[in-house]
């Protein structure tokens, strides 16, 4: 289960697989359309998905914060039968990334962090030294801390008892570095932990209330959060994995954490993903210098580049930034697009269900 896990994970936060390079190589013969046939088009594929099912959730194509479609499909919960809606709330997986690095710049506005700032400046008490001397904010932003992964079988024995960042840390602080910081890009859910602790530590609040208060609040986000698993949350659906040899689609209710934290599992909207990035675009979130520098510095990923918090790939010739996210039963993407085009995809269903689908809109988009 954790083997399948952790490749679930991978395929949803780099967004690439030997299927989606040949994918990618694909688009570039793919013809842009207009707007009038983009949204015939993916209404028909989406169709096409859901009857084989290899869809289920939501899709919103907005233009200069203009729905150009946003609907429904397959269903929230199967054994009782409630079907998705455009309010439905779909689990994110990684798409938190985005707001805890947001949360940590608005930080950095207020002179209380730096992004060059050691952990160990705000975590003084970090058991791991090399950790806490090593390691910066700007390495844990950008995948660059050598700080490794959480899931595995100490995660997978724990997850009902890792309550709080504390409880991570706890857990993995005193684990050493994989490699030197700075030295090279990988993938690290635990760093997103220890800036969640950084937070905490720094403001004063628990983590859930700061990103409430300086990113949900001030987009506009009124259905996003990140309430625990064994809270009645009105209109979170179910996510579905597949199971067995005959592979049907069970419950993921056994592999998700007590609750979403900051590298993630926190659940929204598609609604509220386009609030926060006319939010983030507008530069309500932030000033306009620190919203640029969320990609002003990048480091080479296998699907494009990170910068702090947020993806940069390309769409058959199209740039665009944001963050994908998934685990068993649960699928997102967020494409931000300069031309003022966005693309939200949310999926409660396995990866890549969310990924395929964003990837099919962004490689057709109009170009203008």
């Amino acid at each position: 289960m954790i083997s399948r896990f952790r490749i679930l994970v991978s395929i949803a936060a780099v967004a690439l697989t030997a299927s989606a390079v040949s994918t990618l190589i694909g688009q570039t013969a793919t013809p842009r359309l207009t707007e009038a046939d983009l949204v015939a088009t993916v209404r028909e594929e989406l169709e096409r998905r859901v009857q084989r099912d290899a869809f289920s959730g939501a899709v919103l194509i907005a233009h200069q914060g203009r729905p150009l479609v946003s609907a429904p499909y397959g269903l929230a919960d199967r054994e009782r039968k409630v079907a998705n809606t455009v309010n439905t709330r779909f689990r994110i997986g990684s798409m938190n990334k985005m707001f805890t690095a947001v949360a940590i710049l608005t930080l950095v506005e207020a002179g209380k962090v730096a992004l060059d700032d050691p952990l160990g400046k705000h975590l003084p008490d970090y058991p791991e030294p090399e950790v806490r001397s090593k390691v910066t904010l700007r390495h844990l932003l950008m995948h660059t801390g050598g700080t490794g992964d959480i899931f595995g079988p100490q995660f997978s024995e724990k997850r009902l008892t890792l309550r709080t960042h504390g409880d991570y840390l706890a857990l993995y602080g005193t684990r050493k570095l994989l490699v030197e910081p700075g030295a090279e890009w990988r993938y690290s859910n635990y760093g997103y932990v220890l800036l969640g602790a950084v937070i905490e530590r720094v403001s004063g609040r628990i983590y859930y209330e700061y990103v409430s208060d300086h990113v949900y609040g001030p987009a506009g986000m009124s259905r996003t959060g990140s309430e625990p698993e064994n809270t009645q949350v009105p209109e979170r659906s179910v996510g579905y994995t597949k199971r067995g040899s005959g592979q049907t689609w069970a419950s993921n209710v056994d592999t998700l954490p007590y609750r979403g934290m900051a590298a993630g599992g926190g659940y929204s909207t598609t609604p509220d993903l386009l609030r926060f990035a006319t939010a983030l675009t507008s530069n309500r979130l932030l000033k306009a210098e620190h919203t640029a520098s969320l990609l002003a510095t990048k480091v080479a990923t296998p699907g494009g580049s990170y910068g702090l918090g947020f993806m940069e790939r390309d769409f058959n010739g199209l740039r665009a930034f944001g963050h994908g996210g998934g685990a068993p039963g649960m699928n997102g993407e967020l494409l931000i697009f300069p031309s003022g085009y966005v693309v939200v995809v949310l999926a409660n269903l396995d990866p890549p269900a969310a990924t395929e689908v964003a990837r099919f809109i962004g490689a057709r988009l109009p170009a203008k």
